[in-house]
């Protein structure tokens, strides 16, 4: 069968997130020889940057998640992947000659390619209680990594009982006078080894059975009020900073109506990363999955890439039968 060719412009696959998700899909497609741009964000950290330690992933006994990231990404650019920064803001579908071609708008232009991988991640879910907003980097945080230098021997509340909340309470000690931890029950959803790192910090306390009301402040956060959800009693603490740790929500309204999303916006996907439409695909964070790690997200970028070279290889007719 003859090649079939297309506009030089044209990309053979289209990446959209700069996370581990996004990085290996590149990985894996620019070893595939795949003509690959990666589009990330310039903007909005991910998630892996944001985290300060990062001790469970498989032969690398610790590292930070900045470096990690960095490390992904030399790794992919050294098979050729082209890494361009924008933060896309819809995406489209054309027919050319009877093949899909998508598209993906930027703040920066429009690129094309034969077959598109979302790998958006996630970004911090938001309390939306009265304050959060008005205090909003004037004390209200939702990066522990990023904030904790500006709250050197300062008091300051963490919301969150998971082990994003539990990590970075452990590494704002390292500047913080004091850390509270609110919990909204009594005991902590995170894995037991943070626990136990936790519970033996003698910088950290713990507020019960409560959940933030309200971020009370002038120019800056000066106090919080929570409420217990057994007596419901409402309790004011002082505090310099609120780091806030409440779960997380899909990057994913930039999608539109182009694919069908779950209940809580993740992408719903197949066991090979497919979404249902032709050519497009998802992985990492962004989608509907068991487990959201960063060797999970790895592992789903792979299979994306695998899935685009093998759709691409068909439009082209250069696919091994």
């Amino acid at each position: 069968m003859e090649e079939k060719k297309f506009a030089e412009n044209i990309y053979d696959i289209l990446i959209i997130g700069g996370g581990p998700a996004g990085l290996t899909a590149g990985l894996y497609a620019s070893r595939a020889r795949k003509k690959t741009v990666l589009l990330e964000s310039l903007s909005v950290m991910g998630q892996a940057q944001m985290t300060d330690v990062i001790e469970n992933y498989p032969g690398i006994e610790r590292t930070g998640g900045f470096e990690l990231i960095e490390n992904m990404k030399k790794q992919a650019r050294a098979f050729g992947l082209s890494c361009e920064g924008g933060t896309v803001t819809n995406i489209f579908s054309r027919e050319e000659k009877g093949t899909v071609i998508w598209q993906a708008e930027t703040d920066s232009g429009t690129r094309e390619a034969l077959s598109l991988i979302v790998a958006s991640g996630a970004c911090p879910k938001k309390l939306e209680i009265p304050g959060e907003e008005e205090f909003s980097g004037r004390g209200v945080s939702y990066c522990g990594t990023c904030d904790a230098a500006f709250f050197r021997d300062k008091d300051v509340v963490v919301v969150g009982g998971g082990n994003t909340a539990v990590e970075e309470a452990i590494f704002l000690t390292k500047f913080a006078k004091k850390v509270m931890i609110i919990h909204r029950r009594d005991r902590l959803r995170a894995v037991k080894i943070l626990q136990e790192q936790v519970f033996s910090n003698d910088k950290i306390e713990f507020v019960w059975n409560s959940f933030l009301e309200e971020i009370i402040g002038t120019d800056k956060v000066e106090k919080v009020r929570t409420k217990n959800v057994k007596t419901g009693k409402d309790k004011e603490i002082l505090c310099d900073g609120v780091f806030i740790f409440a779960g997380w929500k899909p990057n994913t309204g930039f999608l539109g109506e182009v694919l069908a999303l779950d209940e809580k916006r993740h992408i719903v996907i197949d066991d090979n990363m497919g979404t249902g439409r032709k050519g497009l695909f998802a992985c990492g964070d962004c989608c509907r999955r068991p487990l959201h790690q960063i060797i999970t997200a790895c592992g789903d970028g792979a299979i994306a890439a695998q899935s685009a070279q093998h759709y691409v290889e068909g439009l082209k007719g250069t696919a091994y039968e």
